[in-house]
């Protein structure tokens, strides 16, 4: 659409970034809040819109929807699309013929963003599957496996406000990209930036056959998958458990129902104001299961009257999954991520064994990312796996899957404590559909032995010690405040390359330091971390002598510093309210001496 008027801002560069827009862009909507802003002369928001393009990194991209280059729009979707495409033609020889697979959720524009990202690559050759329906995130690195894809896209902003919408790639192999795909995606996109006219008509992309649909034969395939790694379909078709589930306004519903109709398990109850995708998330003011119980009152209430006594929650788009338990007293246990992760870990082992009564337990791995907990690493040493930690994020722990499956590895389960796990190696990402069919396995194996999940939890800590967490956040607004919190922490006390080491005047040692903004490890040889560095990015991690760790970092996409805090004791230990104290006194310290929340004007998490 050509400009209605003249362009005039008063800055000629933003004049030009505005006029180009507005040539490009095909949405009326767009165009006329553009122009209110031309006319309010609102030079800060339309600096914002167009001076600063949203950046194409390694979860893709997510951000608000609106016009401009700085937001989620159709635009934005179409320059990328033809950067991504122009890069896999370049970079993956067999890119045609081995197609590409895109699916999308149920947020606003999500269809839209996933029907022009497809008349970009068919107007180019390349094959598409396209799903006809909502799908969950894990379907698509599923499905890039079965169909040996060249790459995959999700329309997605998985439990973000819902005014955001996002836009993940996966590669090849099935995990998620990671550099150096990220930056030469983006320098792609930058060299292909106006559009080609005939990518706006999307009603062509039904009628072309390079558009295929994957939707029936995949999800066939998923629940014969899911299926197949049952270990007692007759324990889950006998049991009296009762499970209340809840989509939290996503894509979930149809296919957890699916998932355990393929394990043998009666049909949960569903919360039917939360069971169906709605972009608006009218009951939850984050639909995001990990906030808790505020994110699960509706689940509680129908738990509650039904007498229910397990709820299972997925975020919007399925890859996340939230599970709650009723205990004796009446009141609900929200498990953390951590919690998760040490009961499937457990399970996948049992599971294994059960399976391959002759499989080697030394080619066998479990991974968790680098700030979630310990307690992989502790049941390993004592029954024989291996266990590896990575960064932060499904990206890392897909990729190093990919490597060990290349050496005949035997990867049994992966998480972070963010609440994503990775049960098995169908799906090289995190999966909410399976790792809620497996923990309906596990809880109703346990009640044919009279315990619980909470049991089982203890029982786990029992034996390879307990580990208990505090993860928080703090809110922080401005970059070079953020910079010199950690700077400080790098020359403690004005010292140069000095970090910590105590806290509380030496009541508590440090031993441990790595660094991978710098790359320093004090663990180490040569001092040097043999993780991935980055600079654009701050994260530290303390070990202490008592078996505290503690990482700092700075979020990705939002404005916090995150801390997570795990205090890592041995069996021997039993005084379970002993170590909480401890824990809560050295954390309290951390924040103080560490952060300086006062000094430094941090907001708070809500609560």
């Amino acid at each position: 659409m050509a400009p209605q008027h003249s362009v005039n801002t008063g800055d000629s560069n933003l004049d030009a970034k505005i006029t180009e827009w507005l040539q490009w862009n095909k949405d009326p909507e767009a165009e006329n809040e553009i122009y209110k802003y031309l006319n309010n002369k609102d030079v800060n928001i339309l600096s914002k819109l167009f001076l600063k393009r949203l950046e194409f990194g390694t979860a893709g991209l997510r951000g608000c929807m609106g016009p401009g280059y700085s937001q989620m729009n159709d635009l934005v979707i179409v320059q990328t699309g033809q950067g991504l495409t122009k890069y896999l033609m370049d970079t993956v020889s067999e890119a045609a013929e081995q197609g590409v697979v895109i699916g999308y959720d149920g947020r606003y524009n999500s269809k839209m963003f996933a029907e022009l990202t497809t008349a970009i690559f068919i107007t180019n050759g390349i094959k598409v599957y396209l799903f006809r329906k909502i799908c969950p995130t894990p379907f698509i690195p599923y499905t890039i496996l079965k169909y040996k894809c060249a790459a995959g896209i999700m329309i997605t902003a998985s439990h973000n406000p819902k005014d955001d919408n996002g836009y993940k790639v996966y590669w090849q192999n099935g995990a998620q990209i990671i550099s150096p795909h990220d930056k030469k995606i983006q320098s792609y996109i930058l060299n292909n930036l106006k559009p080609l006219e005939s990518l706006w008509d999307i009603s062509k992309i039904y009628k072309n056959p390079l558009n295929m649909d994957p939707t029936t034969y995949i999800t066939e395939c998923y629940y014969k998958d899911l299926r197949d790694g049952v270990l007692y379909p007759e324990i889950n078709k006998n049991t009296t458990l009762k499970f209340t589930y809840t989509a939290m306004h996503g894509v979930g519903y149809d296919y957890m129902k699916s998932a355990f109709d393929a394990a043998n398990f009666e049909p949960f109850l569903v919360v039917e104001e939360q069971q169906l995708p709605d972009p608006e998330f009218p009951t939850v003011k984050y639909p995001n299961p990990e906030e808790g119980k505020s994110a699960l009152d509706l689940s509680i209430k129908l738990a509650d009257k039904s007498g229910s006594s397990i709820i299972l929650a997925n975020d919007p788009d399925a890859d996340r999954l939230a599970c709650a338990t009723k205990k004796k007293s009446g009141e609900w246990h929200v498990f953390s991520g951590n919690e998760l992760g040490a009961l499937l870990g457990w399970w996948m082992i049992h599971t294994h064994r059960v399976s391959n009564p002759q499989a080697d337990l030394n080619n066998a791995y479990m991974l968790a990312s680098t700030v979630s907990s310990k307690i992989l690493a502790a049941i390993a040493r004592k029954e024989g796996f291996n266990f590896e930690e990575t960064l932060t994020g499904f990206k890392w722990m897909g990729n190093k899957t990919v490597e060990l499956m290349k050496d005949n590895k035997d990867v049994l389960f992966a998480y972070e404590e963010a609440i994503g796990f990775m049960c098995g190696t169908q799906v090289l990402d995190k999966d909410g559909i399976s790792a809620g069919v497996r923990v309906a396995e596990l809880a109703a194996y346990l009640e044919m032995l009279g315990l619980t999940l909470s049991d089982k939890l203890q029982e786990i800590y029992t034996e390879y010690g307990h580990h208990i967490s505090d993860n928080s956040y703090w809110i922080c607004h401005e970059p070079n405040t953020i910079k010199a919190i950690f700077e400080r922490l790098r020359n403690y006390h004005g010292k140069p390359n000095m970090y910590p080491a105590g806290i509380l005047e030496g009541k508590y040692i440090i031993t441990g330091i790595r660094d991978l903004t710098t790359g320093y490890d004090n663990t180490k040889p040569d001092n040097k971390a043999v993780l991935p560095v980055s600079k654009s990015s701050q994260m530290i991690t303390f070990t202490f002598k008592n078996g505290l760790v503690t990482t700092l970092r700075t979020s990705g996409t939002e404005p916090k510093i995150k801390y997570y805090n795990e205090l890592c004791a041995s069996p021997e230990e039993k005084d379970l309210n002993k170590l909480k104290d401890i824990l809560t006194e050295m954390v309290s310290a951390i924040v103080t001496e560490f952060l300086q929340p006062e000094v430094n004007a941090l907001i708070p998490r809500e609560t």
